[in-house]
């Protein structure tokens, strides 16, 4: 039997990118193996842009060996901000993936001078579809801000929430500590996306600019504000009025990198 993989590769919040061996797992796993992969995205090393050292990315490649028998062809495309093709690669899958990935940087990576004490990150459609989506422009905002910075999201989340299990969690805890411990007592698919959410709770403050109600986003550690600029009005009278904005108005796919 031939296998023919068809993928895009661009930066993943705890994979490091998506494309190749994902195709896998999660692809065509069963549920109790995805559960387990995403579980791995608790531990540090379980980020944007990083394959060396990542337990997410070894998990997966090490479920390619159950099928490293067959042929395989793989197909991996880079989009640019216009959804046009940037590069496409093609070949054996993990070669093909490794060069989609230095591709990938170069589209979605974007140097910076320095951290921010305000960031703005804006999920763009289709990311802004809820708010379990738009976490992944939270999780790129808090590469730039200061430690207790303010990052600010916006986002329509025009369908809710998205998948409950992480709300769940975070509602149910009044503090980050808690919510953590109940992470660490037993791990169901979903809890990755509050750890993360829980992990920016502690470096710095979030603000939300969405059409979800005022009260959920309280209750998941987000302050809520009615426009963009009442957020940036009531982040600078907290920061002094010199402090440092940057505007990530791709938030979900812009990956911010120290230069």
């Amino acid at each position: 039997h031939k296998v023919f993989v068809i993928s895009s590769v661009e930066p993943h919040f705890f994979a490091g990118y998506t494309g190749g061996r994902k195709s896998f797992l999660p692809g065509i796993a069963a549920y109790k193996s995805i559960e387990q992969n995403h579980r791995l995205a608790l531990k540090p090393q379980a980020k944007t842009l990083a394959l060396a050292g990542n337990p997410v990315h070894d998990d997966m490649v090490d479920a390619l060996g159950i099928i490293r028998n067959k042929e395989i062809f793989s197909l991996m495309t880079v989009l640019d901000t216009n959804h046009r093709v940037y590069a496409a690669t093609a070949g054996h899958i993990d070669d093909s993936f490794t060069a989609a990935t230095e591709k990938a940087r170069d589209v979605f990576a974007v140097k910076i001078k320095e951290k921010a004490d305000i960031v703005v990150t804006v999920a763009r459609f289709p990311m802004d579809i809820d708010l379990y989506q738009s976490q992944k422009a939270l999780e790129n905002g808090r590469l730039a801000v200061k430690e207790r910075g303010i990052i600010i999201l916006v986002s329509k989340c025009r369908c809710g929430i998205g998948d409950e299990t992480f709300m769940n969690l975070l509602r149910n805890y009044n503090t980050p500590e808690k919510a953590f411990q109940k992470i660490s007592e037993g791990y169901v698919l979903g809890y990755h996306k509050a750890a993360k959410i829980l992990e920016t709770k502690l470096c710095a403050e979030m603000y939300g600019v969405t059409d979800l109600p005022g009260d959920l986003l309280t209750s998941i550690f987000m302050t809520p504000f009615p426009s963009l600029q009442n957020a940036l009005e009531h982040a600078f009278s907290i920061k002094e009025k010199n402090a440092k904005v940057l505007f990530l108005l791709d938030g979900s796919m812009t990956v911010p990198a120290l230069d």
